[in-house]
């Protein structure tokens, strides 16, 4: 809870909610400010997909990144969270959103919420990195204004940074103006896409440390990571399910439906490549 209390016990002792919700128990006792109203005319099934996972990734997008209009942007991984990415780019105006996937069924996944390109590295018959790829997409070959890591992969964190632009300059050469005009930079990356702006927005839940790469982050890009892609529930919901309404397709997430009954070939069903959400119908 809000002022660090638990209202759980098992067998005894103190439990507490996973991120303040615990929605896997059969109770659960939550702050008001969890609570958000939903229209009786939207789909029980699209609300349930953005108490968390698609609104996650769009939140980063539209909350946490603050995505430019006209700017470019790579989403790694097409899942939930990715095809979220996505869309919360395209809302803000994105021009260029590249979707990376080696499962090649997402790529009808993510041109149904704003993809413009799809890289399946698996397929690259070139001995290229990732952010290699990306960048032979990208304008000039200098990388993308913004990427998402939705993967929790943690080779690909790296992978991600390398793939956007450089935010001091186009040559690691004028390093040094960078940083005694910084904040001049910082006027001009915000206004021009030549330059770029060199953000990496960190969704993907990973476990353990990562290294990142020092060189990466030396000439001005950086890295941020979020919880619930900085959505406040009570007040930002409302304004997603009217957006929903105009222009996210959330019935396109849902892939499966199953019985409660047959609740353990739900889970069996999120290793298969064609699955994005399933409904458990009670």
């Amino acid at each position: 809870m809000p002022d660090d209390t638990s209202r759980m016990r098992v067998r005894g002792k103190t439990a507490y909610h996973v991120l303040s919700c615990a929605t896997w128990c059969e109770y659960m006792v939550i702050g008001a400010n969890y609570v958000v109203k939903v229209e009786p005319s939207m789909n029980a099934a699209h609300a349930s997909f953005i108490s968390c996972g698609f609104s996650t990734g769009f939140g980063a997008a539209w909350k946490e990144a603050k995505v430019h209009k006209g700017s470019s942007v790579a989403v790694l991984g097409l899942g939930a969270v990715g095809l979220g990415a996505i869309s919360g780019a395209k809302m803000m105006g994105a021009r260029k959103i590249i979707g990376i996937d080696r499962n090649e069924k997402k790529r009808e996944k993510g041109e149904a919420f704003g993809m413009t390109h799809f890289i399946n590295p698996s397929a690259s018959s070139a001995n290229n990195t990732l952010s290699d790829l990306v960048k032979e997409l990208s304008d000039n070959g200098m990388g993308v204004d913004y990427s998402f890591e939705c993967t929790g992969v943690a080779p690909l964190l790296n992978q991600a940074m390398e793939a956007t632009k450089m935010i001091a300059s186009l040559s690691p050469t004028l390093y040094m103006w960078y940083s005694c005009y910084w904040w001049y930079a910082m006027l001009l990356t915000r206004n021009n896409s030549k330059l770029g702006i060199g953000e990496t927005i960190a969704i993907g839940s990973g476990n353990g440390a990562v290294a990142v790469n020092y060189s990466t982050i030396l000439y001005g890009r950086r890295l941020k990571g979020t919880v619930f892609g900085g959505i406040k529930p009570f007040s930002h919901l409302p304004s997603f399910i009217a957006h929903h309404k105009q222009e996210i397709p959330l019935h396109e997430l849902l892939t499966h439906e199953v019985p409660l009954g047959d609740i353990s070939r739900a889970i069996e069903l999120f290793k298969q490549p064609d699955c994005v959400k399933v409904i458990i119908n009670i």
